[in-house]
């Protein structure tokens, strides 16, 4: 049988930028069907790569050669006034007319442009943070989508991505590749598959590096005491000496950003607002929209509150109204005086791209006040954020998205603040740095104000939520954001975003139907198979038995004496890509199981 040709083939890549390695000598294969995910931290390359592999950004050494014929798609981090020009001029925004375009929030335009790449039926898709600035319903729309869409009549579509979300990653993925200490790792499996055997590599590489220090010091002995006139004959073990010298000196920089900031005592009162209206007339298609009628709420001491609804319901509107920085149309805001707010906008800080990272910092504080009478100066504090003494002279401009937004974070607790309200902070952080930050929100002692579209994030640090359904209609959620779902489930709304309904979903603004009183979440409803997970199941009880049967012959294989080494290596690759399937197939029979039963 002919080998099949990947529809993406890249060997020994290698990209610097300055003094800075990037990856060095990553080879990789995309196939058809494969939906995988890139992750790696903040500045590592995981955009760069992906813009190298659309031709956008040069590279050192390498090859990458793509299957011919392939229509590619690709969807970039960041929209720029290009890419918006180019869907106008494809007519995906024919609602929006002239400059008027221009004026569409960043979730619309995000939406457009996903349509765009969507509609045009793509072969293979490089998707760069594909839900960023998307309202939670359009991301579980792609989540579904993603997963079950078919190509041509043929297969499940073809994806390379760069995420942080990781219930995204976890539905959707069948691979992880791993840029990690300028190599690139590949796991077969979805995101907590991911996470279990990361941990299995990192600690065999850590046995590996103290086996090599254990050596290193008897070889060590030998070449100090070795007389120089033999050295000739034994150039070998010198050779191999300094191989295992760099092995054993090996250091992995696995250090995470620090939030051990204090936050500033408040009193029992945080803010009032009482009958509060705000309208305004929509700049795209000049339609009034109601973002509250006669809102009233008493915010309560360490209150944590999400807010989710679909893009231009008024979430963020929402915010600055409570900061003063829009007035309403009527009512008050009662804040207390003791509330001294930080705000992590959605947009990000407007940061002079000449002006060096140390000096913005500088420019809002020397020394920073940790509470407790410790301090710290700036540049301590921003070692904290992982900006290393070198980085921290160097431009914004130099920084990545992920850098820019860990700056931003920075800059906004230096203050102390003791009530946090974070539009969109999840936005091109790492995974890293998104677990830090989720344990230091569920330990601040101040309030919490959230709006994201991370639905891990929301479900860990929020105790309930504001639902945006438009026209001034906010309901208030005794739960988290998973919750809520399952309430909307068991109510059988059938308004929820559906894969049958792309269109009207991701050009629309359309939220499930508002319920007209809050409900408790019920927890002690069972949930059951749909017919497509009890179709799995079947399929996966005839699966196990064939795949431990394989395993058994392998074994007896690989213990045999007579087998021909090719044959080895051949039974033992087989036998690792065997293991790790058992290994999905079992975790998956046992979740479906435990819904069952």
């Amino acid at each position: 049988m002919a080998a099949v040709t990947p529809y993406l083939l890249v060997e020994n890549l290698t990209k610097s930028v300055g003094s800075k390695v990037l990856f060095s000598n990553i080879s990789f294969a995309v196939n058809k069907g494969q939906r995988i995910a890139l992750i790696a931290r903040n500045g590592i390359g995981k955009s760069t790569l992906l813009e190298i592999l659309m031709g956008k950004t040069d590279y050192d050494n390498g090859k990458i050669t793509w299957r011919k014929d392939l229509k590619v798609k690709y969807l970039p981090q960041h929209i720029t006034v290009e890419s918006l020009e180019d869907a106008r001029k494809t007519g995906y925004c024919l609602e929006v007319k002239g400059e008027d375009f221009k004026k569409l929030s960043g979730g619309q335009q995000k939406k457009l442009l996903l349509q765009q790449v969507l509609d045009d039926e793509p072969d293979i898709l490089l998707l760069d943070e594909p839900t960023n600035h998307l309202d939670l319903d359009t991301v579980v729309w792609l989540e579904e989508y993603l997963r079950n869409r078919t190509t041509r009549g043929e297969k499940a579509i073809t994806i390379l991505m760069v995420t942080h979300d990781r219930y995204f990653l976890d539905s959707v993925c069948t691979d992880i590749f791993e840029l990690d200490e300028h190599n690139l790792y590949s796991y077969h499996g979805n995101y907590a598959y991911y996470i279990e055997k990361r941990a299995e590599r990192l600690e065999a590489q850590q046995a590996e590096v103290e086996k090599a220090r254990n050596l290193y010091r008897t070889e060590l002995e030998w070449m100090r005491r070795m007389p120089q006139a033999r050295a000739h004959k034994a150039q070998y073990r010198i050779d191999n000496f300094y191989e295992l010298e760099k092995k054993a000196k090996q250091q992995r920089n696995d250090v995470e950003v620090q939030l051990a900031i204090k936050s500033g005592y408040i009193g029992n009162k945080i803010f009032e607002a009482k009958d509060v209206c705000k309208t305004f007339i929509s700049p795209t298609t000049g339609e009034e929209k109601v973002i509250l009628q006669h809102f009233h709420y008493v915010f309560s001491r360490y209150e944590k509150l999400g807010i989710i609804g679909n893009n231009g319901t008024g979430k963020s509107t929402f915010i600055k109204l409570l900061l003063g920085e829009v007035p309403a149309d009527s009512g008050t805001w009662d804040i207390g005086s003791t509330v001294r707010f930080g705000y992590y906008a959605q947009t990000g800080l407007p940061f002079d791209e000449g002006k060096k990272v140390i000096d913005l910092v500088r420019d809002i504080a020397e020394v920073v006040d940790l509470g407790n009478g410790q301090k710290m100066t700036a540049s301590q504090f921003l070692q904290m954020f992982l900006f290393s003494p070198s980085q921290q002279y160097d431009f914004v401009g130099k920084l990545s998205g992920g850098e820019r937004q860990r700056l931003h974070l920075c800059t906004v607790l230096m203050r102390s603040p003791n009530f946090l309200i974070l539009d969109e902070p999840t936005n091109d952080l790492d995974i890293p740095t998104l677990n830090v930050l989720e344990d230091y929100l569920q330990k601040f002692q101040g309030c919490l104000i959230v709006i994201s579209h991370d639905r891990y994030f929301m479900d860990r640090v929020v105790d309930h939520i504001f639902v945006f359904h438009g026209q001034g209609h906010v309901q208030d959620f005794p739960g988290n954001y998973t919750q809520y779902r399952l309430e909307m489930k068991e109510e059988g709304n059938k308004n929820t975003t559906t894969s049958t309904t792309k269109s009207n979903n991701l050009r629309g603004n359309q939220l499930p139907a508002a319920p007209q009183e809050n409900k408790k979440v019920k927890t002690e409803q069972k949930r059951r198979l749909s017919f497509k997970e009890k179709k799995e199941l079947e399929e996966l009880e005839t699966l196990l038995p064939t795949l431990e049967a394989e395993k058994a012959a392998l074994e007896t294989l690989l213990s045999g004496g007579a087998t021909l080494p090719d044959d080895i290596a051949r039974a033992s690759k087989r036998y690792q890509e065997v293991q790790e399937e058992l290994d999905i197939a079992e975790m998956r029979w046992l979740e479906l199981t435990e819904i069952e039963n």
